[in-house]
């Protein structure tokens, strides 16, 4: 049960609120936060905001999977990173005052709460710790970063697969009996994106991670047959 302390919170009842960057908004701002304070559901394929849109506030994810892409001028996108539950998104664009540099849109069915860019701002001048959890979010990003470069010169293709999946399924997977399956949300071409690899070669990683026993793959219908021993990557 959430702490009755928190009930006039906006994010009070979620079970994110301990991390949230809002968290240790004053009593004083908390009228000012509900205010901007707005949830959103967001079926398969929906766009949360698209590349180059004005920034209309901060964004947390409570449910599903969100999508960040960057769209080329020759009508590709590259999938740059996946989204999940408790984590944040615009709020580069929001410190920076700059329209978004990446679109987003749900993979999944997804629940998306915001807190208008006017009304942010009021918080985070009035509070320094809230200004301290977003740059501690801007730390996670770089770290997250680093972690990807040095796993694209350490850790096998198949490794970096086996992660993405076992990530997707410990997330959004569905238990029958001993197994775990799930309708992949993602296309081999975004999969190659994640990883760094072409297309066609994430077809032979398939091939490769279902000789070893663990996953079953039919078209997009993947069923996960034992928890791989090694340790899952956080940093797709």
């Amino acid at each position: 049960m959430p702490d009755q302390s928190n009930s006039s919170h906006p994010c009070g009842n979620c079970a994110f609120y301990k991390d949230s960057i809002w968290q240790p908004v004053s009593s004083s701002c908390v009228s000012v936060l509900s205010r901007g304070f707005s949830r959103r559901d967001l079926t398969a394929g929906q766009p949360l905001y698209y590349q180059d849109d004005d920034n209309r506030g901060v964004f947390c994810v409570s449910k599903g999977l969100i999508a960040l892409r960057t769209q080329h001028h020759d009508g590709t996108s590259t999938l740059m990173r996946l989204v999940y539950p408790g984590e944040i998104i615009g709020f580069r664009s929001f410190l920076e005052s700059r329209p978004h540099r990446t679109e987003a849109r749900a993979l999944v069915g997804s629940r998306v709460c915001t807190v208008a860019q006017r009304d942010a701002r009021h918080v985070v001048q009035g509070n320094p710790s809230v200004l301290t959890r977003l740059a501690s979010r801007c730390i996670t990003e770089i770290d997250r970063n680093h972690e990807r470069i040095i796993a694209a010169a350490t850790t096998s293709n198949k490794q970096r697969l086996s992660d993405i999946l076992l990530r997707l399924m410990e997330t959004h997977g569905e238990r029958t009996g001993q197994f775990l399956h799930m309708q992949l949300p993602l296309s081999r071409s975004d999969l190659a994106d994640l990883i760094g690899v072409q297309t066609e070669t994430v077809s032979r990683l398939f091939t490769r991670i279902q000789a070893d026993g663990i996953f079953r793959v039919s078209g997009r219908e993947i069923q996960m047959l034992s928890v791989p021993s090694t340790k899952q990557s956080t940093n797709m």
